[in-house]
């Protein structure tokens, strides 16, 4: 069984059984009597969001703990240890379905819209509005707007991390061409991957290559692209920006001659670019992981490249805290919650202890942030962190909806059919964006 269908199995249950679970199963941690420890219970998980080597992946909460039982005399944080990534929407799906959800837990952008729609999430949009101690402004917009759902806040942003382009200076430098500034367009992007592409070895058959891993999805989110309405009911790959990228992508997979270019190239210094989250970045710039990856050649990050109709945009992978519908410590959560997420003491230790990007501007465009990220990058580097937070404050917010992904693996297919076939492409984009309407609609009604 597939990842998407066994997710959208787990969430189906979800669906059916939690109301009566709510009902049938007494709440967990019920307010304790006078003069007893009120105890809440966080949801999280024991490795790095990012899949990459980290040791630190408990330091912030354990401090944020430490912090909040200080803080607040009579309450006690508990969590549970060991749940790797790969298990815990299993996990937290189990204990939401048990009735034993945590008070408050971290959602993966994945998951975010599914369990928002169950009911499984509390909406913020009360707490928000009664708490005059909270702002909203502190945050990056993008980043809290990953965590609203139908137009209401059903979490807030913990960390995040864009989506940016890496550049191989040494084949730059090599061929006298100057790493591009932050406001680059396609057109620089094509010719620089033609300039580069290239037989350096003189067999007749080119090995250096202009760029990898830049796929439609890239293109469409560069050029001002909305794939879908907030509620998954209809499909937009009939618009003239679609068109403007495909063609660019046929352009751009015309220089490699039929020859797919692979991450591998990439790493053996064969690539000029390579799209790739900023956490990839910072963990592969730091020692002692630079040894061990990309130690052959110099190499920096800098904005995408922006489409005809579009900008310097791209993804942003938010990871999200939420709080337990069923919860009964709601304010003790909501002010948990708020340490974790908009107290710039837990927020500074993001760039300590993790590979992601701080969702308050205030840390992340910081002096202090500029210097450490500037000493892991190393002395020569050029990197700007304007690239940085203009990266994470103008990122794409997508609308997830429930059958996200299978419509998304719809599209992926429309875009192969088109640009491999022969066709008016307009004429494809409107048969394609007919049948990936019919088959929202059709999931929207089962």
């Amino acid at each position: 069984m597939n990842e998407v269908k066994r997710r959208n199995i787990v969430f189906s249950i979800l669906g059916s059984v939690l109301f009566l679970a709510a009902l049938a199963v007494l709440r967990r941690g019920s307010l304790a009597p006078a003069g007893k420890e009120e105890v809440i219970t966080i949801g999280i998980f024991s490795d790095s969001y990012w899949e990459v080597q980290n040791g630190y992946s408990y330091q912030i909460l354990e401090d944020a703990i430490t912090l909040f039982e200080k803080e607040n005399p009579g309450v006690k944080v508990e969590y549970v240890s060991g749940i790797l990534k790969s298990d815990y929407p299993e996990w937290l799906s189990e204990q939401i379905i048990l009735g034993k959800a945590p008070d408050v837990f971290l959602v993966f952008g994945d998951n975010f819209s599914d369990l928002a729609e169950i009911g499984a999430l509390k909406s913020l949009d009360a707490l928000v509005e009664e708490d005059r101690e909270f702002s909203s402004e502190v945050f990056y917009a993008s980043a809290l707007a990953c965590g609203k759902y139908q137009e209401e806040q059903y979490a807030l942003p913990y960390e995040c991390a864009p989506r940016l382009m890496f550049v191989n200076k040494t084949i730059l430098d090599a061929e006298g061409i100057a790493v591009p500034e932050k406001d680059w367009t396609w057109d620089e992007f094509y010719e620089i991957c033609k300039a580069v592409t290239k037989d350096m070895d003189g067999n007749g058959t080119a090995d250096q290559f202009g760029v990898t891993d830049y796929t439609w999805s890239e293109a469409f989110d560069s050029n001002g692209v909305q794939l879908f309405n907030e509620s998954g009911s209809e499909c937009y790959l009939a618009d003239e920006r679609v068109k403007e990228a495909i063609l660019f992508m046929e352009r751009l997979e015309g220089l490699c001659e039929g020859y797919q270019v692979t991450n591998r190239d990439f790493d053996l210094g064969k690539v000029a670019f390579r799209p790739m989250l900023f956490s990839e970045y910072r963990a592969y710039k730091s020692y002692p992981l630079s040894i061990k990856k990309y130690s052959s050649f110099d190499w920096e990050c800098i904005s995408m490249p922006a489409g005809e109709s579009g900008s310097n945009r791209s993804q942003l992978d938010t990871l999200m805290i939420a709080m337990n519908e069923n919860t009964a410590h709601k304010q003790t959560a909501w002010k948990f919650m708020k340490l974790l997420a908009a107290d710039e003491r837990m927020q500074e230790e993001i760039f300590d202890y993790s590979e992601g990007v701080s969702v308050l501007k205030a840390v992340t465009e910081s002096e202090k942030t500029r210097q450490l990220l500037i000493e892991d990058s190393g002395k020569n580097s050029r990197f700007n962190l304007s690239i940085l937070s203009d990266a994470v404050e103008n990122a794409v917010v997508t609308y997830r909806f429930r059958n996200y992904e299978e419509a998304l693996i719809e599209v992926d297919k429309a875009v192969r059919d088109i640009m491999e076939g022969n066709a008016n492409i307009s004429m494809q984009q409107t048969i394609w964006n007919r049948e990936i309407n019919r088959l929202l609609k059709n999931k929207m009604e089962e």
